[in-house]
């Protein structure tokens, strides 16, 4: 009874410690997570503005402290802090809103007035995790001016080295050059604008728009006096002999070629589907310019001829098993014209489907022949 109970321990125990586990959450960097503190603190701001709900303003003022500074305002915030959606990991959030407690209190009772800005008074001046924008580094030095056209390393925080990481096409220690394969198609005093070369151009990038301007083509394509880079068909023997294997044809791209495979009735080909064969497979046979399952046609064949076998031996079965009777034998003949009006249906529908010519049977007389039975 005791190992029992004691396995029943030990299965609690496991299942309350899986429960309780959870993957480890990213930690953000110290500024980020002062950052999305002090934004869910504002966010509590926001939330309470208009007042205490239901609450008597004046019983307020009689403490000799707003609703604006109150402590019941305060309790209102906390209670729903860090729990945004933006926030990364609450549990650090709460961790760090805990231990700077009194800092947040002392900048709500004490401070919203002279340092309004709750960012700045918090991160930069008191944690001192955060800089200025546009400044870097423990000593929040200025960054390296970008032009707009990249970003300083570090910018807003107490890390990094302040130069600048510039945008995809754009180079130089201010971000005021363009990059490899990208041309200068705009420039002031106050903008720059970088364009990619053309997806012609090779190493060396290109002078303008257009495969005409490429200092040198890529793989794939080829000088022209004339236009420039042009494209190399990869699928013309002349240029690339068997490019694919014997059961696929070749496709021509822009700089490559692809490979796709043929169509299963084809023993090699030029292109795609049944009509592209340069020859038929096993099992297949060109017709009207395509390549068709022979077998497929074969099973058609006979189940078409079974089928008119079996209409033909019910009749025949119905008129020796019911011979004796005329009325049963006038049903005989009717079931033999609607045997005979199924079986020539299904001949002109097959016929039609196949694209063959429809047969000129006037199948409003079989339908008068069947009613005249009747």
């Amino acid at each position: 009874m005791r190992i029992k109970y004691c396995w029943l321990a030990t299965l609690v125990f496991i299942a309350a410690a899986s429960a309780s586990y959870s993957p480890e959450k990213p930690v953000p960097p110290p500024c980020r997570a002062c950052t999305q503190l002090v934004s869910s603190f504002r966010a509590g701001l926001e939330r309470t503005k208009r007042g205490h709900a239901g609450g008597d303003t004046a019983w307020e003022e009689e403490k000799l402290r707003s609703y604006k500074n109150s402590e019941v305002r305060l309790v209102e915030i906390q209670e729903k802090l860090c729990s945004e959606g933006e926030v990364i990991n609450k549990d650090h959030c709460h961790n760090l809103a805990n231990e700077h407690e009194a800092l947040l209190e002392d900048w709500f009772i004490h401070k919203q007035t002279e340092s309004p800005d709750l960012q700045s008074w918090l991160c930069i001046d008191q944690l001192t995790v955060c800089c200025p924008l546009n400044t870097y580094g423990p000593d929040c030095l200025t960054c390296t001016e970008c032009n707009g056209n990249g970003k300083c390393k570090g910018d807003g925080t107490r890390k990094g080295n302040g130069k600048c990481k510039c945008d995809p096409g754009y180079a130089g220690p201010n971000c005021n050059e363009c990059g490899p394969e990208h041309y200068e198609s705009f420039r002031d005093e106050k903008k720059l604008l970088c364009t990619q070369c053309h997806a012609a151009c090779g190493e060396g990038g290109c002078t303008g728009g257009g495969p005409k301007s490429c200092r040198k083509c890529k793989k794939g394509w080829s000088m022209d006096s004339e236009a420039g880079c042009v494209d190399i068909n990869e699928c013309l023997e002349q240029q690339r002999p068997n490019p694919c294997r014997p059961q696929q044809f070749c496709v021509n791209n822009e700089g490559s070629f692809s490979c796709l495979e043929c169509d299963r009735s084809c023993d090699g080909c030029d292109g795609d589907g049944p009509d592209m064969c340069r020859k038929c497979a096993d099992g297949y046979e060109l017709k009207e310019g395509k390549c068709h399952d022979i077998s497929a046609e074969q099973r058609s064949n006979y189940v078409s001829f079974t089928r008119m076998l079996t209409y033909f031996g019910m009749c025949v079965a119905t008129c020796v098993i019911f011979q004796s009777s005329t009325h049963i034998a006038w049903g005989c003949i009717v079931g033999a014209a609607v045997a005979g009006y199924i079986a020539v249906s299904e001949y002109w529908i097959n016929s039609e489907a196949g694209g063959g010519h429809q047969p000129e049977i006037d199948t409003k007389q079989l339908e008068e022949l069947i009613m005249k039975s009747l």
